[in-house]
């Protein structure tokens, strides 16, 4: 690839990843449809006229690598879970770290900060876009989270202009019925409050005490904890502890629990770790992904520690 178009397209690589992401719901995947996304573009390189910016001719690209990869998925998402269970119908979804999220937008007062918004990066608007057909979900995507005018989308897609807003409105309507019920008083912001964070704290210490009754202070009354891929789900605090109460105060396999902040989706994050009797090394168990209301934990999205490498958060840490 000439040094000069891959220098050039290089500069939007972390906005392209995040914009795959969104598509697809797949922090592994959206590597490698980048690297196709850059592929198609050095090929058809002739093809850039200077109609539009370097910028929107890749998202162009992208969006329709995108719909390519989903037009060869085989999954899909009426396979899994049950109606009102977004996170467990796609069992594909996988965290974003805020670092990368971070690199997508060094210039806050850049085109390309609103990419990453806390309010279109999130688990919850994640797993409901998948949930769109897919372009209803490039259309919804490029108009309110890129920010394209319904001409630059109808020119992307090769669509009309009234095919490209019957999908606009189609998939709002369903977002608002996938949506947490407050989803529409979530601030854009780029980070978790203060207040989030001291809660994450109070979650981290009290999993490394396996502390039960203060976990259950954090919990909402009506919390909810998927975890992805399994197809499980439990509703309320009463169903959550008593899922966890085997593992904290019943299972003598391990002999210490550690838990780690992390900080993915712009959500407060922990990743935790457990070391069995007489052993040094610790074992990595999950990541838990925290959406908070009122002060409280309204949902836990649990990944497995698998993803803890997939997504380059390192290694465990070393037990002292």
């Amino acid at each position: 690839m000439d040094d000069a178009f891959a220098e050039l397209a290089e500069r939007h690589r972390h906005e392209l990843r995040v914009h795959c992401y969104r598509m697809l719901g797949s922090f592994g995947d959206a590597e490698d449809l980048v690297q196709e996304t850059f592929l198609r573009a050095w090929r058809g390189r002739a093809g850039f006229a200077g109609r539009s910016t370097f910028r929107a001719w890749l998202y162009r690209i992208a969006t329709n690598v995108c719909l390519d990869a989903l037009a060869r998925r085989e999954v899909t998402t009426a396979a899994y879970g049950t109606a009102g269970s977004p996170m467990v119908e796609v069992p594909w979804l996988e965290p974003y770290p805020d670092e990368l999220l971070d690199l997508a937008a060094p210039d806050e007062g850049g085109p390309d900060a609103v990419v990453i918004t806390r309010e279109t990066i999130e688990l919850a608007f994640l797993a409901a876009i998948q949930h769109l057909p897919p372009r209803q979900r490039a259309v919804l995507i490029l108009r309110d989270v890129v920010g394209w005018p319904v001409p630059e989308i109808c020119e992307a897609l090769e669509a009309r202009e009234a095919s490209v807003k019957s999908a606009l409105q189609r998939a709002r309507a369903t977002l608002r019925e996938r949506l947490p019920r407050r989803r529409e008083e979530w601030a854009a912001t780029a980070a978790p409050s203060a207040e989030e964070r001291a809660l994450l704290q109070r979650y981290v210490t009290a999993s490394r005490q396996a502390d039960l009754r203060a976990l259950a202070e954090l919990l909402r009354e009506d919390a909810r904890q998927t975890m992805p891929p399994l197809n499980l789900v439990y509703e309320g605090r009463a169903a959550i502890l008593d899922m966890w109460r085997p593992f904290l105060e019943g299972d003598r396999s391990w002999d210490e629990w550690r838990s780690v902040p992390l900080a993915v989706n712009r959500q407060p994050a922990a990743a935790t770790y457990a070391r069995r009797p007489g052993e040094t090394a610790v074992t990595a168990i999950n990541i838990d992904v925290l959406r908070i209301e009122d002060g409280l934990i309204a949902e836990i999205t649990t990944f497995g520690p698998e993803l803890l490498s997939v997504i380059g958060l390192g290694a465990p840490p070393a037990v002292v």
